[in-house]
């Protein structure tokens, strides 16, 4: 089973509607990047603080959640909280949370800590090329 497979197994799980780029001959999607592709610039480094985070909008109906561990690296996350779909909030004090039940999720790696999530965060690929926060 390829990646493209299993992530959109895994998406259908949760999708209220069908998933675009999960069927023959429809465009590529991913989880949080709307129409955007590898290679595309998301963010600038500058716009992620160290030790924090930020949502961004990408490719025009997409949107990630970015977290800055070091000066040079940075993780990306769907931020749609897998319980009910709501936008979760940028880490502060050490975890991610969604501000509707309260699940709180681990800013490294997007794993679920606590409240009715029943999974964490799906995590996006990312690249830091000089000043830019690239899709991979």
């Amino acid at each position: 089973m390829d990646r493209r497979t299993l992530l959109c197994g895994l998406l259908a799980l949760t999708a209220s509607a069908p998933l675009a780029g999960c069927g023959t001959g429809a465009p590529t999607r991913r989880p949080g990047v709307g129409s955007a592709r590898a290679g595309d610039r998301v963010a600038g480094l500058a716009d992620v603080p160290v030790g924090s985070g930020a949502l961004v909008d990408v490719g025009g109906d997409g949107q990630l959640l970015l977290v800055r561990a070091s000066e040079s690296e940075v993780r990306a996350f769907n931020p749609a909280c897998p319980h009910q779909g709501t936008t979760v909030n940028p880490p502060a004090g050490g975890t991610i949370s969604c501000p509707t039940h309260r699940s709180a999720f681990d800013p490294t790696t997007g794993a679920v800590l606590s409240g009715p999530s029943p999974r964490g965060l799906a995590e996006v690929a990312v690249a830091v090329s000089g000043p830019d926060v690239l899709l991979s």
